[in-house]
């Protein structure tokens, strides 16, 4: 049922003035949780007052099914098929906060996406200094009924443009769109009034860890890689099969018990190895219980029974490692994705908090490593607020800009030359240091420890651009005191550096590459080793 009723946050006002299609600018500023800034039932045509629109022949209110109205956008076969409604946010009042999207939509032949991203919008864009964002939500294809979607995204603190974007893109069919709403989840987060004193808690007393992620490596590749190579840490990942798709993400618990079993009956047989060529091992539960599902999110977000047993592993691996001097500490889940998180259910937020104090009720002495969702990204740490457990290092994972880093797979071309212009931008060591400015800022305001879980650039990048951005990668990592694990040593041989850059060449180069020497030349920094 419509109802358009003032919210009882006492801001309901505004929603009334938005459904009437009024200007957003006289918008108070939301910054508590629960505020909803946004709210529309496409009751009049008057709703549509605010919006820009593409082909707007093609947009229009429609009542049908008997209700009021909704807004419904048509590409029709033969058209153009982009058709687009905009809408601008009041950007004063949404800078540095979460937002909750939720709309009704259904759809009626609406044709394959030439690509992922493409299709139905439900869409948040973004723009600023940082660049251009487009967090969406999943929304199918085909013809389905009514349905509920929701997606979360933080608009930038220092974004320019922040609009709605509903509509279909790059296809052909129609959608209808309803009770489309936009609510504040977390506001900014919040910068202390006085900056923390002393040194971060980091787990170790060395200069730095530098080393690598590995999955299935031998006892000889550790001593390969401790020894020859000199570095003094691994990122070991519990990975069944493969990221992200992974055979978790059909099998039932017991099944998981079973393979986690497993990969920690081979880390037992091997830390020993690890401790003699003095490596510090972090234990990355890669692969979570329930796996993920089609659109990426970990069901630890979705299923109650999938979120106890991660509680509940986590809670037997800080048992079973305690005091060991090897593990360096315990990476919670690699890359969190949450999607919806129901009613019931912790978000990342708390999850991780509930489950920080159960590893630090059983250790209280190993480094607990957190990343913020969605991804790990360097911008994603806005996302987090700081875990009330002593002990926390924060973890990042640097990809960016995404289109040179996997240029030649998941559908990005190739011929990406790095510095140089990326998606409109130009990209060098001063737009990398600007990407990592808010690892830096939460690092600063919170006096946290930060390690780079995971870097790379694929080798077949031009002109050894590849080179040239883990060189700058690293050195901004360094200039930080933060430590690095790059990905990654002896796995997938697109980021190895041990094979040169012909992508069809999948053999080991007989000399040693320049991204290998490049990383044995920072591990030949590593004076002290652990253990020694």
């Amino acid at each position: 049922m419509k109802n358009s009723r003032p919210h009882p946050n006492g801001r309901g006002w505004f929603c009334l003035l938005v459904a009437a299609g009024l200007s957003l600018s006289a918008a108070v500023a939301a910054n508590q949780a629960g505020d909803r800034i946004f709210q529309s039932d496409f009751a009049s045509d008057e709703s549509l007052r605010a919006w820009q629109i593409s082909n707007s022949q093609h947009v229009r209110i429609s009542r049908t099914d008997n209700q009021p109205g909704v807004l419904f956008i048509e590409a029709p076969t033969g058209g153009n098929s982009n058709v687009l409604a905009r809408l601008k946010l009041p950007l004063e009042s949404i800078r540095g906060a979460r937002l909750k999207f939720s709309a009704r939509i259904k759809a009626a032949g609406v044709t394959p996406p030439p690509r992922p991203w493409n299709g139905v919008k439900f869409m948040l864009h973004a723009s600023g200094p940082q660049g251009d964002q487009w967090p969406q939500a999943s929304v199918g294809i085909g013809t389905f009924v009514w349905t509920n979607l929701q997606f979360t995204a933080r608009v930038p603190r220092d974004a320019t443009v922040a609009e709605l974007v509903l509509g279909l893109e790059a296809v052909h069919g129609q959608v209808w769109f309803d009770e489309v709403q936009i609510t504040v989840l977390n506001p900014p987060r919040a910068r202390p009034a006085a900056l923390p004193v002393g040194p971060p808690f980091k787990g170790h007393d060395l200069p730095r860890l530098r080393g690598a992620m590995i999955g299935q490596v031998s006892a000889e590749d550790l001593r390969e890689f401790g020894e020859g190579w000199g570095a003094n840490h691994v990122r070991w990942q519990l990975i069944w099969g493969g990221f992200p798709a992974s055979p978790a993400d059909k099998a039932d618990l017991p099944a998981y018990d079973a393979w986690l079993e497993g990969e920690l009956k081979r880390l037992d047989d091997l830390l020993p190895v690890c401790e003699q060529v003095g490596l510090k091992v972090l234990i990355d539960l890669h692969t979570p219980p329930g796996g993920r599902a089609a659109d990426s999110t970990c069901r630890i977000f979705s299923d109650p029974a999938c979120q106890a047993k991660f509680i509940e592993w986590w809670d037997r691996i800080s048992r079973r490692y305690r005091g060991n001097q090897t593990v360096w500490g315990y990476d919670l889940v690699n890359e969190p994705v949450e999607g919806n998180v129901p009613d019931g259910l912790m978000d990342w937020q708390a999850l991780a908090t509930a489950t920080a104090r159960v590893v630090r009720r059983n250790d209280p002495n190993h480094a607990i490593i957190i990343e913020p969702a969605p991804w790990g990204g360097p911008d994603a740490i806005e996302n987090l607020e700081p875990i009330p457990v002593p002990g926390v290092v924060y973890s990042v994972h640097v990809y960016v800009p995404h289109q040179f880093t996997h240029q030649g797979i998941h559908g990005n071309p190739a011929g990406v030359r790095y510095p140089g212009m990326v998606a409109g931008q130009l990209w060098d060591r001063e737009r990398l240091r600007r990407a990592l400015s808010p690892v830096v800022e939460f690092q600063r305001d919170h006096g946290v420890h930060v390690y780079i879980g995971e870097f790379s650039a694929i080798r077949w990048a031009p002109e050894d651009s590849a080179w040239r951005y883990l060189r700058d990668c690293i050195e901004l990592f360094e200039a930080n005191g933060w430590d690095w694990a790059y990905h990654a040593f002896r796995e997938w041989d697109g980021w190895s550096v041990e094979h040169g850059p012909d992508q069809k060449d999948r053999k080991r180069s007989v000399t040693p590459t320049d991204r290998e020497q490049l990383l044995r030349a920072w591990f030949a920094r590593n004076r002290e080793k652990p253990g020694r």
